[in-house]
């Protein structure tokens, strides 16, 4: 077995699964202060509330799995995102707070609805802008990080957060259609058409971008055979963007949460095709940066045993807390 490849498939899924999850719950946090004070704001929190601490359970299995599997690359990757990385966590902590006592604290409800905004606007722009580091290249002296503290800060790097923001808008606002009725969902609606038309301007702008970003990333998508595969990218973007404008248009509900979920996933689709084989663009590869093979083998065994359990109890919970949410926080 190819364990090194086996391991990337497992963080990438682990990072798509936090993508999915946790980041229509930021989106919510993003668009928070577009709702209306009380009925609508309570809704939108009930309905996230079930789920919205579980879903961090892949990131924490995406970072520890980066740690185990390929201490190479984590070494190198989180030196270069120190400050990144410490502000998404505070985000994440803010947030998390804030989320609990709105409900606790209603004297000072604005202050926590302001730091759970505060909280998501923070962690969605700073989980774009790693990406954003790691693919614009990250300087390496032998196998230790060689930039600044600052090295992480171009426009590059900007507009994919920019570009994170406003898809985890999208991704909540699509979620709130789908569980939400009446004004609260019409408005959540228009959200989404704003939304939708932000994330592909800047999904366009960033691939666009990333493509000139490095003679190597232009290769991967347009010489042959790649381009074959590369091609049906926007082709399929395209598709999908057309058929999630008109499910908006025509009241589709649950449609346009998954089609924005398909963005997201064709947007890793070219995100992988821009990396791979590397972990760290142009410098480390997956098999340069992996633990020892018994290492990984050892891991192998505890995440079959744990993934599937993970998997379970998440499907679980949605499926308990399926259909809609009143004010009052009944699904």
């Amino acid at each position: 077995m190819d364990l090194p490849l086996i391991w990337a498939f497992i963080i990438a899924f682990a990072v798509f699964a936090y993508v999915v999850m946790d980041g229509f719950d930021l989106g919510i946090g993003v668009l928070f202060p577009g709702f209306a004070v009380g009925e609508e704001r309570d809704s939108a929190m009930n309905s996230i509330a079930p789920v919205w601490d579980g879903n961090e359970t892949w990131l924490v299995l995406g970072g520890g799995g980066l740690f185990a599997a390929f201490p190479l690359a984590y070494a190198v990757v989180l030196p270069a995102t120190y400050p990144l990385i410490v502000a998404m966590l505070l985000g994440l902590v803010f947030r998390g707070v804030a989320f609990e006592f709105r409900w606790r604290d209603p004297a000072h409800r604005a202050f926590w609805d302001l730091a759970f905004t505060g909280g998501s606007l923070v962690a969605a722009m700073t989980q774009g802008m790693i990406l954003g580091a790691l693919l614009q290249g990250i300087e390496i002296d032998g196998r230790n990080y060689d930039g600044s503290w600052w090295s992480w800060l171009t426009p590059y790097t900007l507009l994919t957060g920019l570009g994170t923001v406003a898809g985890y808008a999208l991704l909540g606002s699509t979620w709130l259609i789908w569980k939400l009725e009446g004004p609260a969902q019409d408005h959540a609606r228009r959200m989404a058409f704003r939304a939708a038309i932000a994330t592909l301007a800047l999904l366009a702008a960033v691939s666009l971008y990333t493509v000139f970003l490095d003679a190597q990333y232009f290769d991967r998508w347009f010489s042959m055979p790649s381009v074959l595969f590369a091609a049906n990218v926007p082709l399929l973007t395209a598709i999908i963007a057309f058929l999630l404008f008109r499910g908006l248009a025509k009241g589709w509900e649950a449609a346009p949460f998954w089609l924005s979920l398909a963005l997201f996933f064709l947007g890793m689709a070219g995100l992988g095709l821009s990396m791979f084989p590397y972990i760290v663009p142009d410098e480390i590869t997956i098999w340069d940066a992996a633990a020892p093979a018994s290492s990984q083998a050892f891991m192998l065994v505890g995440v079959a045993i744990t993934m599937p359990l993970i998997v379970a109890y998440t499907a679980w919970a949605y499926w308990v807390f399926r259909g809609k949410v009143g004010h009052e926080g009944y699904h």
